[in-house]
């Protein structure tokens, strides 16, 4: 069985995506947290990841980190997280990779926190990302999206990655329209995200309880 190593579920963004993937698609998997705000934090996080980084995955002997190389990973064990068509597989793909590496702006600004209900109006720099994520999802909908719920019609990859934006928008009051809206709200009502949020609302540690601490995620 797999072993996932996350962090604190306020925050860990990244650690997020894996674990989402994971419970919703059903692949049985233990969980191990490490504190992201604990005083031995570098300590523990090097004894479990390779890049001292979290999430990271345990399969037996086989150790694999960062959320994108972890997805590929699951996918070559468990069909259907990406899509069966070439080209709305190369789109999802395409389209992971750009949330992966991208979106710096809303990432600095709107930082994930999901005890935090505020409204913010976006920096110049943050607006255009939302603007490119809503141009993404409206696409994805619109081109590979059918009569499901998600980007390619059933849940997979390429929505997971999309998870933690949904959050921040929650969080942030971020207001979309249409098929971006309505995919939104689905990907907030997942079982998983509802099971994530619940554990969530249980942690006490964050940034104020060990201030200058520096998330380490991946």
């Amino acid at each position: 069985m797999y072993t996932l190593y996350i962090g604190n579920r306020n925050f860990s963004s990244w650690s997020l995506r894996s674990w989402v993937l994971l419970r919703q698609a059903g692949i049985p998997f233990r969980e191990q947290m490490v504190s992201l705000y604990a005083p031995d934090k570098a300590a523990r996080l090097r004894a479990v990841s390779p890049s001292g980084r979290v999430p990271c995955l345990h399969d037996g002997e086989t150790v694999v980190w960062d959320t994108l190389a972890i997805a590929e990973y699951l996918a070559e064990r468990h069909p259907g997280l990406w899509p069966v068509e070439p080209a709305a597989r190369a789109w999802a793909r395409s389209v992971a990779a750009e949330m992966h590496s991208g979106f710096g702006d809303l990432r600095n600004e709107f930082g994930m926190d999901l005890r935090l209900r505020q409204t913010r109006q976006p920096s110049a720099g943050t607006a255009a990302d939302i603007a490119r994520i809503d141009a993404i999802w409206r696409e994805g909908r619109g081109r590979f999206g059918g009569a499901g719920d998600f980007l390619c019609g059933a849940f997979g990859i390429v929505d997971a990655f999309w998870c933690p934006v949904a959050f921040r928008f929650q969080s942030y009051g971020v207001a979309l329209a249409g098929t971006s809206q309505a995919f939104l709200r689905s990907l907030l009502a997942l079982p998983a995200m509802v099971e994530w949020a619940a554990g969530a609302a249980q942690e006490r540690e964050g940034p104020e309880s060990a201030p200058g601490a520096q998330v380490r995620q991946q």
